[in-house]
């Protein structure tokens, strides 16, 4: 059987390929695909359920019960309590993101090297990885017709006040702008990782195992032969048979920032740089209401953005569609108040900002054995996170908002173009901003130094023998770019050498 769903009870499932692969997102389907063009049987290991795009929900209630990892409920606890956003299903989160392709930025590379003692020739191999995934992917820009009024007027905006932004590069085959992709593209337009890596692993006789998190690696010795677990039901999240899943030639993590951590501390693992150097891109957004309709959700999530700040003060822009139960929660009051308000839903584009942010957390093990982050934001990064936002402001009055809804507790409910220099001398409280963690960096993180970093810049496991890492974990600093070329690059890389070590 080549996808083994949940198992409720009965003995202990035992299987066994070349490679055990944890994770099937970005970096698990990549390394995984890797290894079987390579002639290599893969064993793909995933927390979460099979998902076919005729099963994707349909709301957001449906989104964080069938696909989100504990309902979305992760939090990174600091001076404020923010969620983390990370799916939990085959694919990972590249069925429920913008899949938007952004190549690794050379001075991400730089700063590797000269902090981390990650060699210069990384940066071509990743590089050529790219071209390739491109190819493969289907990489295009988002074509007019597809991108929606929110995404043309962020284009407007963006000639009128020379913010530096472009359209979006996507991985999408002719997007038909149904802005469905928090949710899952049902029309088979975006190139996610189940319906693209994934299908060609086992059309070359690999395996899925759904419903099954990884609990521990099984070792012999310092060598990594396997992991271990439990099945848990996709909806009642009930407990049931346990398994075993067996790699002669060796075991991949790429369970997330989150997720690989864990594992790694489960199975005894330790040392100062396990769970260490967890990082994010903290982000919120920022309501333009426009005399005329802007029905955010007809057209592209995301279509527009900017990097021009991504260096200093340190963010990028975006625009962001978001379904009016999302936006809803974004709207303050109750009543009559809050149903005038929704009443503007169709005159209301939500942009965003992603801070690349410079603190650095910690994922280590809550009650229960789940993922308990420590993580906030250092002075600096609160004053960045603010420009972010007046700077999002900035973009919807130059494409005519008569108003922006800024969502900071402490300021009024709207703005008016004249008053939008109020959000950048905000509170400095990050508990009176509504934002959310994204694009999740660190935890397992490579180096060339063993009391720095967890693996190598192979990804091999320092102390260990044929136990690699192939995700986000990995990367040592903030990238400050959507990271999911990157990961996948960077994933072909650890799975091309640990071919060539067998």
């Amino acid at each position: 059987m080549r996808h083994q769903p949940f198992v409720a009870d009965g003995p202990e499932v035992v299987l066994e390929a070349d490679y055990v692969v944890v994770g099937t997102g970005a970096g698990g389907a990549s390394a995984a695909v890797t290894l079987a063009r390579g002639g290599a049987r893969v064993l793909l290991v995933e927390a979460g359920p099979w998902r076919d795009p005729d099963d994707y929900a349909h709301s957001t209630y449906g989104t964080l019960r069938d696909m989100m990892d504990d309902w979305g409920a992760t939090i990174a606890v600091g001076d404020a309590l923010w969620p983390v956003v990370q799916a939990r299903l085959v694919g990972g989160t590249t069925v429920i993101n913008s899949a938007i392709c952004v190549r690794t930025p050379g001075d991400v590379f730089a700063e590797w090297q000269r902090d981390h003692g990650v060699g210069p020739e990384l940066a071509d191999r990743m590089w050529r990885y790219q071209d390739q995934i491109e190819t493969e992917l289907c990489v295009e820009e988002t074509a007019p017709p597809s991108l929606g009024r929110s995404n043309e007027l962020a284009l407007a905006g963006d000639r009128a006040g020379a913010f530096g932004g472009h359209v979006i590069n996507r991985y999408a085959k002719g997007c038909l702008g149904s802005g469905q992709c928090l949710q899952g593209c049902r029309s088979l337009r975006k190139q996610s990782m189940n319906l693209n890596y994934i299908p060609e692993v086992v059309e070359k006789g690999g395996t899925v195992l759904s419903c099954a998190p990884a609990e521990k690696l099984l070792f012999e010795g310092r060598r990594a032969v396997g992991v271990t677990g439990h099945f848990v039901h996709p909806q009642s999240r009930k407990r049931g048979a346990s398994f075993r899943a067996r790699g002669r030639r060796g075991v991949i993590l790429a369970a997330s920032a989150v997720h690989t951590p864990l594992v790694l501390l489960r199975s005894g693992i330790r040392g100062p740089a396990v769970g260490a150097g967890f990082r994010s891109h903290p982000g919120t957004g920022v309501f333009g209401v426009y005399d005329e309709p802007v029905d955010m959700n007809r057209g592209v999530t995301q279509g527009w953005a900017s990097t021009k700040y991504r260096s200093t003060p340190g963010f990028k822009m975006e625009t962001l569609a978001i379904p009016m139960e999302m936006a809803i929660s974004r709207l303050a009051g109750g009543g009559a108040t809050l149903m005038e308000r929704i009443a503007e839903f169709r005159h209301l584009a939500m942009w965003v900002h992603a801070l690349r942010a410079r603190s650095v957390g910690r994922v280590s093990r809550g009650l229960g054995g789940r993922p308990f982050i420590r993580y906030g934001l250092d002075a600096r990064d609160m004053a960045a996170f603010r420009q972010g936002m007046y700077h999002v402001a900035q973009v919807h009055v130059a494409a005519g908002a008569k108003a922006v809804l800024p969502g900071v507790h402490g300021l009024p409910y709207k703005l008016l173009p004249d008053q939008i220099g109020l959000i950048a001398d905000g509170p400095e409280d990050p508990r009176c901003y509504v934002a959310i963690l994204s694009h999740l960096f660190g935890g397992a993180t490579m180096g060339a130094d063993p009391r720095r970093a967890v693996c190598d810049t192979r990804g091999r496991v320092y102390g260990h023998e044929r136990l690699y890492v192939a995700d986000a974990s990995m990367f040592p600093d903030n990238i400050g770019v959507n990271p999911q070329h990157s990961i996948m690059s960077l994933a072909m890389c650890v799975a091309e050498d640990a071919l060539g070590e067998s």
